[in-house]
């Protein structure tokens, strides 16, 4: 059944249909599972990745779905809604079918994007828990990371008041490291921009080594990058003792094995390889592995995820963060590179609120009412904006696939700006389809669903934007003249230093290039609507994932640590306490 979305609100419509949610056991029959491949956690179980692989190992893989957008409004313009429309669609054509979604960090859940499960009758369930933790990946990822921080800050701190001899009789050995040049910093999942920039280590001798450091998201941690495209336990096991840590005092790397805090990290972190078993509001199966960030992380649900995916179901349905500038752009360059995976089609979610912005509409500020403009039919301002949307499908076409555009229904948008954005996008190669996934679910994405079916029987001729040996500084050229419609890079005095040093060292010629820049707009700029012209990407850093082995360019100053508005989600997140259920989350 379908709720009223336009009376309910997302908690009321996830708790309705929570009722009737498939058990542990239901599952196990459904999906057709050994009992011993399901781990019990409460109503999210996990998928036990390492048995599942070994049985299903020899079957076909089904067909691989990406999801995309288009450049958003500070709304975001429905990724995940569309996801869960789109396994709910194909739910009602009678396939077989499952997805795969990022957890939800707790810095926007409580900040002004809320909790990423979708919405309306398009919604992930169950919701409390998605939103909340669920079965504590990122929990565990935060503990691995800062026990990696805790490990180098005790060294220094030893190192400092120790001889060589006391050392050696504590066996340890001298590392030298540059307190000046330290790679990592702390981790917390909230957005807490008081902890971007700090002094730790004041007080006395015992109280540790005292000097600059710093906060991120846990999400934006190179632990959960590794945890994105690690292909096993073994391949996790291995990037997590080549993390970075910082430099010794010629310029040498310190890692996390030189710590010898790895196997321990490894450990807070064995049962993050295993996907949570969620669904759709009408049951369809989707797992949730790895975090959200595209714009300053990986931004993909996992490659164990896919892998697995790909097995289980006939049509599998992932999803990459914010729009296909950097989301796409990075499973198709870096993702798909890395697990061998080949997408069928690439799902590229537009409205007709996004395409009014990008065609000259008023600022869209969350929080605020929206402008008359965004309610309004005006096509004008919609053909405008269908410049930045024909300049993604262009991009995605540069992949070899032939993406379907979704247009995520608005009730506020007509039936003349809906036709005029088909035409556009049919005209430059793409299939289109309406969707009206978060008012009907499944019945409302029908016309997407058999969209995606057609475009999965076309051939891809799949390929990659740059090949592997080219080096750094033209990786990041091409991605921005190619990806962004940039004229070109300028690079700051230390991003190039770094750039001639990871071109020269060997060490580096395989690591992949992980952008990190706005997902406000095709450029650096936030401000900057439709498709920019005129503009050049300024690199001012680069920084080093050696587990994962990233080299991340940055554009602008965007920071790894978000803030916290002054009217975020939380004020009006609460507990009945009469039965322990949580209100207010959106």
């Amino acid at each position: 059944m379908a709720w009223d979305p336009t009376r309910l609100k997302d908690w009321q419509i996830a708790e309705e249909a929570e009722k009737n949610m498939p058990t542990p056991e239901e599952w196990i029959d459904r999906l057709g599972l050994e009992k011993d491949e399901l781990i019990p956690y409460g109503r999210t179980p996990k998928l036990d990745f390492i048995k599942m692989m070994k049985r299903l190992e020899n079957r076909p893989d089904g067909k691989y779905i990406e999801v995309t957008a288009i450049t958003p409004t500070p709304l975001g313009e429905g990724k995940t809604t569309t996801t869960m429309g789109l396994l709910e669609g194909l739910g009602k054509r009678g396939q077989n079918v499952g997805g795969a979604i990022r957890q939800p960090s707790g810095g926007p859940t409580m900040n002004i994007k809320g909790t990423a499960a979708g919405g309306g009758n398009a919604l992930l369930i169950p919701m409390t828990e998605f939103s909340l933790g669920l079965t504590g990946d990122i929990n565990d990822i935060m503990n691995a990371h800062n026990l990696a921080m805790v490990a180098l800050t005790a060294r220094m701190q030893h190192e400092a008041n120790y001889s060589d001899e006391e050392l050696a009789k504590r066996n340890l050995k001298r590392l030298d490291i540059d307190p000046k040049n330290v790679e990592m910093g702390w981790v917390i999942d909230f957005c807490a921009q008081a902890l971007r920039n700090i002094i730790i280590g004041i007080g006395g001798k015992k109280d540790g080594f005292m000097m600059a450091s710093k906060f991120g998201i846990a999400v934006s941690s190179e632990l959960m990058a590794i945890l994105s495209i690690a292909n096993d336990l073994e391949d996790l096991r291995k990037r997590l003792g080549e993390i970075v840590v910082a430099y010794d005092k010629s310029g040498k790397p310190i890692t996390t094995a030189d710590l010898e805090v790895d196997g321990a990290m490894c450990a807070w972190m064995r049962n993050t390889i295993n996907p949570t078993l969620a669904c759709t509001v009408e049951y369809q199966p989707c797992m949730v592995h790895a975090g959200p960030f595209a714009n300053i992380a990986v931004g993909q649900s996992s490659i164990i995820a896919d892998r697995l995916g790909l097995k289980m179901f006939d049509y599998h349905v992932t999803e990459s963060g914010f729009a296909a500038d950097i989301g796409f752009e990075k499973f198709w360059n870096v993702k798909c590179r890395l697990s061998g995976l080949k997408p069928n089609v690439s799902v590229l979610v537009a409205t007709i609120r996004a395409l009014k912005m990008h065609g000259g509409g008023p600022t869209v500020v969350p929080g605020r009412p929206i402008p008359e403009e965004y309610t309004k039919e005006n096509l004008s301002l919609v053909e405008k904006g269908c410049e930045n949307l024909l300049h993604l499908i262009n991009v995605i076409r540069k992949s070899g696939i032939k993406p379907v555009v979704c247009i995520n229904s608005f009730y506020t948008d007509t039936d003349a700006e809906i036709k005029l954005v088909k035409r556009m996008a049919e005209q430059a190669g793409a299939r289109c389809a309406v969707s009206e996934h978060w008012l009907k679910g499944g019945e409302g994405a029908l016309e997407l669903a058999d969209a995606v079916m057609d475009a999965c029987k076309e051939e891809v001729d799949f390929k990659f934007l740059y090949p592997l040996e080219m080096p750094l500084r033209q990786r990041v050229e091409t991605i921005a003249k190619e990806v962004y419609g940039a004229d070109g890079v300028d690079w700051y005095p230390l991003a190039e230093e770094k750039a001639k040093r990871f071109e020269s060292d060997p060490r580096y010629k395989d690591f992949a290039t992980m952008m990190v820049k706005t997902h406000l707009s095709l450029s650096h700029e936030p401000t900057w609507k439709g498709v920019p012209k005129g503009w050049r990407l300024p690199i001012r850093d680069i920084l080093v994932y050696g587990g994962a082995r990233f080299l991340c360019p940055m554009a602008g100053s965007i920071s790894l640590m978000p803030g916290t508005s002054s009217d975020p989600a939380f004020r009006r997140v609460d507990v009945d306490v009469k039965t322990g259920k949580v209100m207010g989350l959106f």
